[in-house]
């Protein structure tokens, strides 16, 4: 049996205003209360925190950030600093989501350097790696996962209990095609003797590995059983209350 906890963590990406948040977690909330043993994360957009940090303060569930700024503050029109989320009660930050990577440019010393912000202002960063479907096809996904973690994590000091890992093939987001429960534990596995032989084996045991990628109801507790699946980052399931509680109490 695992011992470390699993973590379901919903991404409501560039979806929902605060009344729709706080419609979400009032139909959510009572379908999961005494029915999940795992960690629960809920990630809305910048101006639905508020609402929902309430909510999650009162049912015991984590409230996550979608993205951050490299800086502490400053002139940076638009950007929200690491601060202010902690602020507010957040407790987890993704950084290097895919589409950060590829549709806004981030390189992986963008993304390090939003670590470092998260990580000072003692909030956890969700950290997310992953190949696109050329670079799977290629035979490139280790060779990828390798960079990623190699670049991001540089000089980085971090324990199990301050850094998420999430595994998100490219190719499988948002486009309902899903990495089989064994692709996806291959990578996972790699990860995590990638990561006990550049660090230690006791942190990369620790650590959890989450996978994202088309994860639903129907394949999540096939995808957790897998033994170095530490829980999942779900996009589009997460937008509605019922799929999403399915997910988060896939083992009862």
């Amino acid at each position: 049996m695992k011992e470390r906890q699993t973590l379901i963590a919903a991404n409501w990406k560039m979806y929902k205003t605060p009344a729709e948040s706080v419609e979400f977690c009032e139909a959510f909330l009572p379908k999961i209360a005494g029915k999940h043993d795992c960690e629960i994360a809920l990630c809305p957009p910048f101006t639905s925190l508020a609402a929902v940090a309430p909510y999650c303060a009162r049912a015991g569930l984590a409230l996550g950030a979608q993205n951050v700024a490299t800086e502490e503050e400053g002139a940076c029109t638009g950007e929200v600093a690491a601060r202010m989320l902690k602020a507010i009660g957040v407790t987890f930050v993704i950084c290097g989501h895919s589409e950060r990577r590829t549709v806004y440019g981030e390189s992986n010393a963008v993304v390090r350097a939003k670590m470092l912000r998260v990580l000072a202002n003692g909030m956890v960063p969700l950290l997310c790696i992953g190949e696109k479907l050329e670079e799977r096809e290629g035979n490139g996904t280790f060779r990828v996962l390798e960079t990623q973690l190699a670049e991001c994590l540089k000089e980085i000091a971090w324990t199990p209990a301050t850094l998420v890992v999430a595994y998100e093939p490219v190719w499988a987001i948002g486009t309902g095609k899903t990495a089989s429960p064994e692709q996806a534990e291959e990578v996972h596995a790699f990860v995590r003797e990638w990561l006990a032989r550049e660090e230690s084996p006791a942190q990369a045991n620790g650590l959890r590995i989450l996978y994202g990628g088309s994860v639903k109801p129907e394949n999540t507790a096939e995808l957790m059983a897998r033994p170095d699946i530490d829980g999942a980052l779900v996009g589009g399931a997460s937008l509605k209350a019922d799929s999403f509680a399915g997910i988060a109490t896939y083992n009862t």
